[in-house]
């Protein structure tokens, strides 16, 4: 059996920067993950899974050196958001009153992976093994007993559930999960537009549920589309003509002329893990929790998981595979993942009420909060990781 000191069950994001975050502090640590990513080109056409990278996740992937890789690849910067229902009533965030460069990044998932990957050669410490699968985890003197879809067995002091939101390791080490689904559907579709709009991304709310625009690298751009399951599917059936009619039907004019390039569609639930960790397994991003995608920060959510993981490990020394360090990784993670799922949702349920007074109180509630300053401010710093 081979012993390791960490074992990360998922090579994903979340996954890929657990691993890398714990061998550069020496551990031993193997990564389980079924699906190599597909090798970057300059010439292949944008994924349909993109996330807004806040600059507390940059400041992250910079430490475990995948940053430069990405910058290597493809992402595009954007320096403003915009938020409304009624076209008079908006809620603008700029970068210029922040004092900031940016307020993030739009980046496709498989490249913010294969840049982690990237990093992955450079610590003997690191044993990636794909492609693989966990199948069961046993505990075992303190730690766990790994098994593998091939038969093999590893022994791991601490086993990271970093398996997305169908965890097996969740699931094996029997922790619940409270979860609803939103009976919404998010189809995404990747569009190249006649106006040069990379540098903003905005959203706009309807009863049906938001319609948002995500710049993407060269005059492309993702648009999201929330609908109920039964218009999600029909329009997943649709060509890209009728599509095209669709779209320019229930989206805002500032989208100008476009040409659609791909879509797809995914269900919208939200999980929340009942406990972060049992004695020897510890859950992040997805595994843990799931949240509405409105504000594009699930991975942001999972990177702060990290983060605060790896502290809390290396705060603890010889001590860091102790129940007491995961314990106080929950403490600090669950109030914080707790408050940004609520508030999407407080957002997701107001702006889906047609009823007139609602819709009066928040777009006048909208307007107030563009002219709110400090307050504004405070929000998207929140937002930002910062």
């Amino acid at each position: 059996m081979e012993q390791y000191d960490v074992v990360v069950a998922g090579g994903g994001m979340v996954g890929a920067a657990t691993a890398l975050g714990f061998a550069q502090q020496g551990l031993n640590v193997a990564v389980i993950e079924g699906k190599a990513p597909q090798p970057f080109h300059p010439e292949q056409p944008m994924d349909l899974r993109v996330s807004a990278i806040s600059p507390n996740s940059v400041a992250l992937l910079m430490r475990l050196g995948a940053w430069e890789s990405i910058l290597q690849m493809r992402l595009c910067p954007f320096k403003r958001l915009e938020t409304w229902e009624h076209p008079e009533c908006r809620t603008r965030f700029s970068a210029d009153e922040m004092n900031l460069d940016r307020l993030g990044y739009i980046v496709e998932n498989r490249i913010i992976q294969l840049s982690l990957w990237q990093q992955f050669d450079d610590y003997p410490n690191l044993s990636l093994l794909c492609p693989a699968r966990m199948t069961k985890a046993i505990p075992l003197d303190g730690g766990h007993q790994v098994e593998l879809d091939d038969g093999s067995q590893l022994y791991a002091k601490l086993l990271v559930g970093a398996d997305g939101a169908n965890s097996q390791v969740r699931q094996q080490a029997g922790i619940g999960i409270t979860a609803w689904d939103y009976r919404q559907h998010c189809m995404l579709i990747n569009v190249e537009t006649a106006f040069p709009q990379q540098d903003i991304t905005w959203q706009m709310f309807t009863p049906r549920g938001p319609r948002s625009f995500l710049p993407l690298p060269g005059h492309q751009g993702s648009l999201v589309w929330y609908d109920s399951p039964k218009r999600i599917k029909q329009l997943n059936t649709m060509n890209a003509d009728q599509l095209h009619e669709q779209i320019t039907t229930h989206f805002p004019e500032e989208l100008g002329e476009f040409k659609v390039l791909n879509h797809g569609s995914f269900p919208l639930t939200r999980r929340h893990a009942q406990s972060y960790y049992k004695p020897g397994v510890v859950l992040l991003g997805d595994a843990a929790h799931t949240i509405n995608p409105l504000a594009g920060q699930g991975v942001n959510l999972g990177f702060r998981d990290v983060d605060v993981l790896l502290h809390e490990a290396e705060k603890a020394g010889k001590e860091w595979a102790k129940p007491a360090v995961l314990k106080a990784y929950e403490r600090r993670r669950r109030p914080d993942n707790l408050l940004m799922q609520s508030g999407m949702d407080f957002f997701y349920t107001a702006f889906s009420n047609s009823l007139l007074p609602v819709k009066l109180l928040r777009n006048a509630g909208l307007k107030l909060a563009e002219h709110t300053g400090p307050v504004k401010k405070q929000v998207l710093k929140y937002a930002m990781g910062m």
